[in-house]
């Protein structure tokens, strides 16, 4: 392998996952921090520590520059964006490969392709795969007008380049049709720098369900199985699960085959995530987007398969061929994720930094949990609330929901607020239990369940 030393431009739990996958290949490790990470686990975990710049992200994590800087004074030869901050922005693979920096993920030409929705739309119907019924690029009011009333109420506006659920609305009718145009750019130029919009039928009995690919770049491409996640508040993931409950063998193969058709197409290159849509009701799938890094929910794919995902980044990136054939992959028992987060659920989900004085995460057979705490642990107001990822493995579906709720149970956390007694009442409700929900059930059920709180 041609990569001895990997800068993790990232922080927090994925940082921690980024410098175990390095031990276990031998590889040493090089964190990047923010002034306000300098003593973060992270920090400790990896063979050397570089500061980037002060707590803003904009300074330090955000700044390519600042990254690059990093790098350059470690003397780093590859660099792993994790996900978030930089991880989706072409600019970051580019100017790595301008430096002879290995960059641990597609080349800046697949990131910027998938990463424009319109584009990665066109390019997938080319192949067969069914997409969204929905518009192009909406330039003006009226333009929306016009393709809302083609695709037909209940319609989402759309960001191009959006990402983790911002500059999304739904309309219900042609009378917040104007308000919800102005929103949605307004806050996709804020959030992405650019306010290009387009427009999808919006469906409203809908599972959401994506399939984990590895390539090498040279054509060979493999699918390493499904994952639900349904369970979402404002368009943000809550719970994941693998495999897809209620998918079907039928539909899941064609789900799976037309995942790796798109990553084969586009030549593909490290790991990424195939996302789709399912209306339930009408019993089709459609191609949503494809996410070109490591996803937040890759461990239910890991507990599932044996595979340890970033392991295979570094692999790939360092010009090593597949480690696994197709035939080789197969799908043992059901695995479940919560995300625990220092929010407030009971007033709307307000982050809530603080100081972590107790971590006593839950333990035992078929339990992971993937974070950065402990105890002292500072949850600053600069980065995402996100402090751990609770998995479970079971042998079948119900065994992994049982032993997610005797983990939930026993998970204490003091010092902070989290949304540990929020996912408490979730994961024994009876729709989740029977598997049943879909993408709109949680902010349907949100009212009910903070009065439970």
């Amino acid at each position: 392998m041609n990569i001895s030393r990997v800068l993790v431009a990232n922080r927090g739990e994925i940082a921690v996952r980024v410098i175990k996958a390095c031990r276990a290949l031998g590889i040493e490790s090089v964190a990047a921090c923010s002034e306000a990470d300098a003593d973060s686990m992270a920090a400790q975990m990896a063979d050397s520590a570089v500061t980037i710049g002060p707590p803003p992200p904009a300074e330090s994590y955000l700044d390519i520059d600042a990254v690059l800087a990093g790098a350059e004074k470690s003397g780093a030869d590859a660099l792993h964006p994790g996900y978030g901050f930089l991880a989706e922005r072409p600019g970051l693979a580019r100017a790595c490969e301008a430096r002879g920096l290995k960059f641990i993920g597609p080349d800046a030409q697949t990131i910027a392709r998938m990463g424009n929705k319109l584009e990665a739309r066109a390019a997938v119907a080319g192949l067969g795969v069914p997409v969204v019924p929905g518009s192009n690029r909406i330039a003006n009011l009226g333009d929306a007008v016009q393709a809302a009333a083609e695709i037909g109420y209940p319609v989402l506006i759309k960001a191009a380049a959006g990402g983790g659920g911002r500059g999304i609305k739904i309309v219900t009718g042609a009378d917040g049709l104007a308000d919800a145009f102005a929103m949605a750019g307004a806050e996709a130029r804020g959030a992405f720098g650019d306010d290009t919009i387009y427009m999808e039928r919006a469906i409203v009995n809908a599972r959401h369900v994506e399939v984990q690919v590895l390539g090498d770049g040279a054509g060979n491409v493999v699918q390493v199985g499904e994952r639900d996640c349904s369970l979402q508040r404002r368009y943000q993931k809550v719970v994941e699960e693998a495999p897809a409950p209620s998918l079907g063998d039928e539909m899941g193969d064609e789900i799976r085959a037309a995942a790796v058709t798109i990553a084969r197409h586009i030549d593909y290159e490290n790991a990424g995530t195939v996302e789709f849509i399912v209306d339930r009701d009408a019993g089709r799938f459609y191609f949503l987007e494809m996410n070109t890094r490591i996803q937040v929910e890759h461990p239910v794919t890991e507990m599932v398969t044996g595979l340890d995902l970033v392991v295979e980044q570094i692999r790939i990136a360092g010009g090593e061929p597949l480690s696994v054939a197709q035939s080789d992959i197969a799908t043992d028992g059901h695995a479940i994720e919560c995300r625990i987060t220092a929010e407030a659920a009971a007033d709307g989900f307000q982050p809530r930094p603080g100081r972590i004085t107790h971590w006593r995460p839950p333990q035992g057979e078929g339990i992971r949990v993937d974070s950065h705490c402990r105890d002292g642990e500072l949850v600053t107001p600069y980065y995402d609330s996100l402090l751990a990822k609770l998995i479970v493995k079971g042998r079948t579906r119900i065994e992994a929901v049982a032993r997610l709720q005797e983990a939930l149970a026993a998970f204490v956390v003091t010092g902070v607020e989290t949304t540990i007694p929020f996912l408490r009442l979730l994961v024994c409700q009876l729709d989740f239990v029977k598997g049943s929900v879909n993408t709109r059930w949680l902010e349907s059920n949100l009212d009910a369940l903070k009065e439970g709180l």
